[in-house]
Formats: structure tokens, C-alpha cells, sequence
């Protein structure tokens, strides 16, 4: 147990550092272009047709490396890709528009059809504690904030739909296992969570997804809080 959950830390510190590491590339190779530029040792044109592209194919393409659910940003990557080469004529638009949706529509069924696959033990995990018994939340085209201190938490279903949902678990009592149900549909979700906790994550993104960005990370503890998230042009963090 303890090897996996090392395993499962050294690879979330590889994935960010190798994220840290393209971006600083990135940051390296601009500084260096437009330093020479200044000095007239190169004449390097950035703004070149299409260069907009590179704010959807540069994030997308660093998001692979760091993120585990990748379907969102290779349909971003996809799509960055394409209009380039559009800007570029290396296809027409109109072939472009004509290939998108059903490129689009075909790696969101195979991400439906092989999620499965991946984080099964997790998956397996969170059908075994499927309970009815937990609140449900839901904030459209609004704000919600919830707050368990000093109460069991048993586990609860948030949802934002245009709109936000915080739901406060530092002080709660969290005495086993538990699932929290999440869909953010052009929405965001807030998720606080005390320090002495483990937590899994099973996501479903579509150009949107799940951040962990916890800053004391406790994964030895006996108690787990399973996030089951489904994130589609939203997101939800978890803090």
C-alpha cells in the first residue's frame, strides 16, 4: 500500500515538474527570440499567420503532461492543430469545419468507452460505497456555499450548472469512506478538504476537468474521500 500511494506521489511531482519544465522552454525560447530581434542578429517573425493558434495548441499540449484525464486537451490539441494548419492553407477551412464536430464527437465516445479501463480500482472502489443517503447540492446561474463543521459527513452530490458551488469539509467528521458526486456543466466547484484525508479522483472531463491543488497532500491515511466528477466546459478544484 504504502509503495503505491509513493509510486502514485513521484509521479504527480514528475508530471508537474516535466509541466514546470515545458512552460519554462516556452518562456526561454520567446526571451531569446526577442533578444535577438532587439539586437538585429535574426529576424524572427512570432506573429506569423495563425500564430493565435499557439494559446490553445501550447496550453493543451503542456496540459498532457500534467493532467491524468487527457481527453479535453487533446480535442483543444486537435482543434489548435487544425486551424493552424487552416491559417497556413495546408487545408481548407471549409474540409476543416466539415471534419471538426464528428473528430470531436468520436474521441468524446472513445474517452466514454475506455474510461473504464483506467483508475478501475478506483471506479470499483466508489460503485462499492454507491449510497443514496448524502445531500445533494446544486447552485444554476448562482452561487452556493456549503458547510459541513462539526457535522458527519457522509458523503453528498454537488452540481453547477452556470453557476459556483464551495463546499467546506475542513472541520467535518469523516469517520470512513466516503463519495462526493460532481458535475460542473459551465460551472465551477469548490471542494475543501481537511489535511488528514486521502483523496481519489474518477473524472469524466470535456474541455473541462478536475485540479488538485492541495498543499499537504496525506496519502496515508486510512479514511479516503472519493471524488466522482464530471466536468463538461467547467471544473473543480479541490483544496
Amino acid at each position: 500500500m504504502y509503495l503505491k500511494n509513493t509510486n502514485y506521489i513521484e509521479r504527480g511531482v514528475f508530471m508537474n515538474r516535466m509541466s514546470n519544465i515545458l512552460w519554462g522552454i516556452v518562456f526561454v525560447v520567446l526571451g531569446v527570440i526577442f533578444g535577438l530581434n532587439a539586437l538585429e542578429i535574426t529576424d524572427i517573425n512570432i506573429f506569423f499567420d495563425g500564430w493565435w493558434t499557439l494559446f490553445i495548441i501550447v496550453p493543451c499540449f503542456i496540459g498532457l503532461f500534467k493532467e491524468e484525464e487527457k481527453t479535453g486537451n487533446l480535442i483543444g490539441l486537435m482543434i489548435g492543430i487544425c486551424l493552424l494548419l487552416g491559417c497556413l492553407d495546408f487545408i481548407s477551412f471549409a474540409l476543416i469545419w466539415k471534419l471538426l464536430v464528428p473528430a470531436i464527437l468520436v474521441m468524446i465516445g472513445l474517452s466514454f468507452i475506455f474510461k473504464d479501463a483506467f483508475h478501475s480500482k478506483v471506479k470499483n472502489e466508489i460503485k462499492k460505497l454507491n449510497k443514496s443517503d448524502g445531500e445533494e447540492y446544486c447552485a444554476t446561474f448562482a452561487g452556493q456555499d456549503v458547510d459541513f463543521s462539526g457535522q458527519e459527513f457522509r458523503g453528498c452530490s454537488l452540481s453547477a450548472v452556470f453557476g459556483g458551488v464551495k463546499c467546506d469539509l475542513r472541520k467535518a467528521k469523516i469517520k470512513e469512506d466516503v463519495v462526493i458526486y460532481t458535475s460542473a456543466i459551465f460551472g465551477g466547484i469548490t471542494i475543501l478538504v481537511p489535511d488528514d484525508v486521502q483523496v481519489k479522483i474518477s473524472s469524466t472531463p470535456i474541455f473541462g476537468g478536475v485540479s488538485d491543488e492541495r498543499k499537504n497532500k496525506n496519502d496515508d491515511s486510512k479514511v479516503i474521500i472519493y471524488i466522482k466528477a464530471t466536468s463538461m466546459f467547467g471544473g473543480v478544484e479541490i483544496k
